[in-house]
């Protein structure tokens, strides 16, 4: 036993598999002891993009620093000159004739833009509609907008604050060398990985997730593999009437596709009743059949062995050769089929969720509803919102690799016609 072991933990297939998936195990469970709050719960509205937020209210009230950083005028231009902006502008100079050879809307060019709108913008000229494609009232007026929008972000060093109404209203002052540090601010929060539509902390959500898909899994695995491990016994073994009976079942289920079955199965089932464990134990019921085959053939290679029929003549019970004579020798198969049924178990959950058949959206998330969630919500096209759906790719792709590495490992460990 101990060199087995000794074999399996120098497998680097496998040590590779298992230390992503124990990262991903550790995380599940250690995690909600430092985030404690409820992943479902709604922080915002709509897609949040990954960074840290804090109240501005608040932000008033903290510590205040003066700094003065020499970009900082630049960088306020730059985030409140949006895309649109910068177009007009070059629009508008190239309407003028001005020289657009080193100009366009990156974030390196916003000083060399504002400088170019400042050198060329003439009210008089444009309220007189000498430019061609601005001749029009809305035009003219969007330039308008435009230019006091500019003027007012370069020239403002001071901003006024008036909290209340009536005699309870207090006036405060902010200067633009005024600065906050982040962690005195109260109500601050650090999304790493933003928000859902829903508005709920997507990190917090996807480990969650993920725990939720991992318990489908092994649940769904655990059934599979009993029930193809007791069927390929005793079909194996006992033969004749009993293995016709039982491969006669298992290949109506293989006749049936297992996902089509699933989906009928499942279905039925009824919303209301599509929880974890009911959503594990359907996949495992469908999910038997190439565990019991393969069992099944493992176990007529070996029932005509001289140990096995010396345990017959000696008297010993059907339970007792099964459990001594036959069932330790493909143990190591029988690991390796249950690791492949939990992979499976968690994609066919991510599945039956991506169709909107998954357990009841309000009481866990699982990997397979977060990305029906984006899909519904537009995270794919409409938002561009990447960590939305992206994350539990990685999640899942993760997940089946370290599986899949784990049971590549133990086949070389185990059939000596793979070592290298």
């Amino acid at each position: 036993m101990k060199s087995t072991l000794r074999n399996i933990f120098h497998s680097p297939r496998f040590m590779v598999g298992f230390i992503i998936f124990m990262v991903m195990v550790l995380t599940v469970l250690i995690y909600p002891y430092f985030i404690t709050r409820d992943p479902l719960v709604s922080l915002g509205k709509g897609f949040l993009e990954p960074g840290t937020y804090f109240s501005i209210y608040d932000a008033n009230n903290a510590s205040t620093y003066r700094m003065e950083l020499p970009e900082a005028t630049m960088n306020r231009l730059e985030t409140s000159l949006p895309l649109a902006d910068r177009q007009l502008i070059l629009d508008f100079l190239k309407a003028k004739g001005a020289d657009l050879s080193d100009l366009d809307t990156s974030n390196d060019k916003v000083g060399e833009l504002i400088e170019a709108w400042t050198a060329n913008y003439d009210e008089a000229d444009v309220k007189a509609s000498k430019y061609e494609g601005f001749t029009t009232q809305a035009k003219r007026r969007a330039l308008a907008r435009l230019n006091t929008k500019l003027s007012s972000s370069a020239s403002s060093d001071v901003m006024t604050i008036t909290r209340g109404d009536g005699e309870e209203a207090t006036t405060s002052s902010i200067s633009d060398t005024d600065y906050a540090r982040v962690d005195q601010v109260a109500n601050a929060i650090t999304l790493p990985l933003g928000t859902d539509n829903f508005g709920r902390d997507t990190l917090t959500e996807l480990v969650k997730a993920t725990g939720v898909s991992l318990i489908i899994g092994l649940i769904a695995g655990s059934i599979a593999t009993l029930l193809g491990l007791l069927v390929g016994l005793l079909a194996g073994y006992i033969g004749g009437i009993v293995d016709d009976i039982l491969m006669f079942i298992a290949n109506i289920f293989t006749v049936i596709p297992g996902f089509v079955l699933l989906i009928l199965i499942y279905y039925s089932v009824g919303q209301e009743s599509r929880g974890v464990v009911t959503c594990a134990v359907v996949i495992g019921l469908t999910s038997w059949v190439w565990t019991a085959r393969s069992v099944r053939s493992q176990v007529i290679s070996l029932r005509n062995r001289d140990h096995v029929n010396l345990s017959k003549l000696s008297g010993h019970s059907l339970f007792r050769i099964v459990t001594t004579d036959i069932l330790p020798y493909i143990a190591s198969y029988v690991v390796m089929a249950f690791i492949l049924q939990v992979s499976s178990g968690i994609l066919a959950e991510a599945q039956l969720s991506l169709l909107g058949l998954g357990p009841k959206t309000t009481d866990v998330p699982t990997l397979g509803l977060m990305m029906n969630w984006a899909k519904l919500f537009g995270a794919y096209t409409s938002s561009n919102a990447w960590w939305a759906y992206f994350p539990v790719i990685l999640v899942i792709a993760l997940t089946s690799f370290s599986l899949n590495l784990m049971n590549t490992g133990l086949d070389q460990v185990f059939n000596p016609t793979l070592r290298d």
